[in-house]
Formats: structure tokens, C-alpha cells, sequence
């Protein structure tokens, strides 16, 4: 199971943009883009290029990529995926990585980063439909449940995450009853459920050149 393993407030800080990788911290003034708003490395505070078309493609599919916490093999799987689906590739992309379990479970609000909700997950905290599941990729569907497990709902890390995300809220394609620690994922999800800066025709373009 592949995964960045380096410090994510460098990512935030290539990309010029908050990607919320940190939970809390990211809502603080110790978040990294407010103390250091220029790329990093060395020269990161005088660097500037050449813009061209391929430059916004790759930073658009790497920013994506690292908001979700996905590497290339997998996230160019996904692309493959949506082309072949029917409708609009970009947007049938975002709806399949919107539905990894790692994802839901932070959309429920379970915990504080998609991060987090991936640790949650694969160390067997989390159920779909009554059943453990440990694999974060996991695409879950219309009419599932997800919930945390029984033995796990007294854990403070999630008690903590689920107080901290009351003033999220809650994407309209999935519901959640707090109180019963559980989710349910109401239909598919769209690109304006997606409160994302996100411009996936980009993403299109890189892949298709």
C-alpha cells in the first residue's frame, strides 16, 4: 500500500494553497502557508518559470493527487476508470476518488484529515455494512453504510474529530447520525458537491496530450 511518508506542509506550500493535510493545524497561524507562502527548497522564495500549458496540467493533477493522498500508479487507474464510464471524464474522476473509504470517512467527519481517516482505516477501526474493511482505496457505494466499530467508538482521537467537524458539515450525497457513530452513502457524488478548487478539465488535458 503506497503513501507519501514525507512532511505534507512542503506539498502545501508547492502548490501555493491550503490542502488542509493537517487537520487543525491547517485552520491555525502555524500553518505553514501563513508563515512561508513561497515554495520550498533553497530558492523556493525567488524561483519563477516560464508559464506554458503543460506547467498548470501537472500542478493541477499533483495538487489532486496530494489533497487525496493518492500516488501516480492508482490516481492514473482512476483516470482509466472515468474514461471509461459514461459522461464527462473530469467529473466521473472526482466522483470515484470522492468515494475512497479514506475520504468518507473524513466527509463524515470521523476525523480530522483524510490522513487520519486513512490510519483509521487501515488499522481496522471502520466498518461498511457491518463488515471490517481496511483498505483505504475501497470505493464504496450508493445505499452502503459506513460506521466506526463498536470497540472503537470510545477512542478520543475520533470523539475529538467528530466535536471538531461539527461546523463542517456534511456533503449532500452521503447523511450521518452522529449519535450512532454511522454513515450512509446516498447517491453518487457530483462536482458541485466537491467544495474544492479544483479544475479537473486540467487534469484531462495532461493525461490526453
Amino acid at each position: 500500500m503506497g503513501r507519501y511518508i514525507g512532511p505534507v506542509c512542503r506539498l502545501c506550500r508547492r502548490e501555493g494553497m491550503k490542502l488542509f493535510l493537517k487537520g487543525e493545524r491547517c485552520f491555525t497561524e502555524k500553518c505553514a502557508i501563513e508563515r512561508r507562502s513561497y515554495p520550498p527548497g533553497q530558492h523556493g522564495h525567488r524561483r519563477s518559470r516560464k508559464s506554458s500549458n503543460y506547467g498548470p496540467q501537472l500542478r493541477e493533477k499533483q495538487k489532486v493527487k496530494r489533497i487525496y493522498g493518492i500516488l501516480e500508479r492508482q490516481f492514473r487507474n482512476y483516470f482509466k476508470r472515468a474514461e471509461r464510464q459514461r459522461g464527462v471524464t473530469g467529473e466521473n474522476l472526482l466522483s470515484i476518488i470522492e468515494r475512497r473509504l479514506d475520504n468518507v470517512v473524513y466527509r463524515l467527519g470521523f476525523a480530522f484529515s483524510r490522513r487520519q481517516a486513512r490510519q483509521l482505516v487501515a488499522h481496522g477501526h471502520i466498518e461498511v455494512d457491518g463488515k471490517k474493511v481496511t483498505i483505504p482505496s475501497y470505493l464504496v457505494k450508493p445505499g452502503q453504510k459506513v460506521s466506526v466499530r463498536q470497540k472503537s467508538r470510545d477512542l478520543e482521537i475520533i470523539k475529538q474529530a467528530i466535536e471538531g467537524s461539527r461546523g463542517r458539515g456534511v456533503p449532500e450525497w452521503l447523511s450521518v447520525n452522529i449519535e450512532n457513530f454511522e454513515g450512509e452513502i446516498v447517491r453518487i457524488p457530483r462536482k458541485d458537491d466537491i467544495n474544492l478548487p479544483i479544475q479537473e478539465q486540467l487534469i484531462v488535458e495532461f493525461y490526453s496530450r
